[in-house]
């Protein structure tokens, strides 16, 4: 009985061969951390991860299928991708750098980009009528940084914070408010005399009114796309080629870039610093 199976299924695949059908198909798991509902989450980036399966499937020239696996913490979404449960993932820079420290095998191949650029701002900010004008000056003040695994949230705030002689005994209180909103707004009622945030979340807020401005601008890498550990080499290399043509607007639009770069790893080097670092903040 196993044999006549087995001859079913050989026929079967043959005939689909010479037919021109597809005769396999490759599942690969996205990952992502879950900044909203997970499942507004996989809504918002199922037009672009059909895009994806469609150019991959062009180039693999074998039907691909990508299932989105949402992760409630930093922590996890990259203990994911370290451990080879999800295939690729899109993260922030300090993910992108912590899991490729638990993994070194994981590889970046793609980053994001706007107009071509890979790098973007990062903002300290205070309330619009606030009389602060320097880092230096928040010793004794209060401030709120974003998620304790936030790159922009918590990292290069601390690093900045430190190389202008503010350290967490310094300041009268700080938080970790998890959210880049959640900072900006707590800034606008005085709750906290400063916080760290990503500038399309400032943009946002300012929109909606909110009494902030910008106390410190600071520049680091876009967010990273990178493949697991022992992802097979044709399907990772077909995964480059296919985001660095990618230029479906429509797609792209969840992400708010217009496109991708090539790899860049060195871009990545003064995050680790930031992280590396980071312990000076609590000395």
């Amino acid at each position: 009985m196993k044999l006549f199976n087995q001859t079913i299924t050989h026929s079967a695949l043959f005939f689909l061969a010479w037919t021109g059908q597809a005769v396999a198909e490759i599942n690969l798991n996205f990952g992502l951390y879950a900044s909203d509902k997970p499942t507004a989450v996989v809504a918002q980036f199922r037009p672009l991860l059909s895009e994806l399966e469609k150019r991959l499937s062009s180039a693999l020239e074998e039907k691909v299928m990508i299932h989105t696996r949402i992760s409630p913490s930093y922590e996890k979404a990259i203990g994911k991708l370290a451990n080879g449960e999800v295939d690729f993932a899109r993260f922030g820079p300090a993910s992108y750098v912590l899991a490729k420290e638990q993994r070194p095998g994981i590889t970046l191949i793609a980053m994001e980009s706007k107009k071509g650029k890979k790098m973007r701002s990062g903002y300290i900010i205070t309330h619009a009528e606030s009389p602060l004008k320097t880092l230096s000056e928040l010793k004794g003040k209060r401030f709120a940084f974003g998620s304790e695994q936030s790159t922009i949230g918590r990292y290069f705030a601390q690093l900045l914070l430190t190389e202008s002689g503010v350290q967490s005994a310094d300041l009268e209180k700080h938080a970790y408010l998890g959210r880049h909103d959640k900072v900006g707004e707590a800034v606008a009622n005085g709750s906290f005399d400063a916080g760290a945030l990503k500038s399309g979340t400032f943009k946002k807020l300012l929109k909606k009114g909110k009494k902030i401005r910008i106390l410190k601008e600071f520049r680091l890498a876009t967010k990273a796309w990178a493949v697991r550990d022992g992802l097979p080499q044709r399907v990772s290399a077909a995964m480059t080629t296919v985001l660095l043509g990618f230029d479906n607007p429509a797609s792209l639009k969840v992400l708010k870039k217009d496109g991708f770069v090539a790899a860049d790893d060195a871009a990545y080097d003064s995050v680790r610093k930031a992280i590396h670092n980071s312990g000076a903040f609590f000395n």
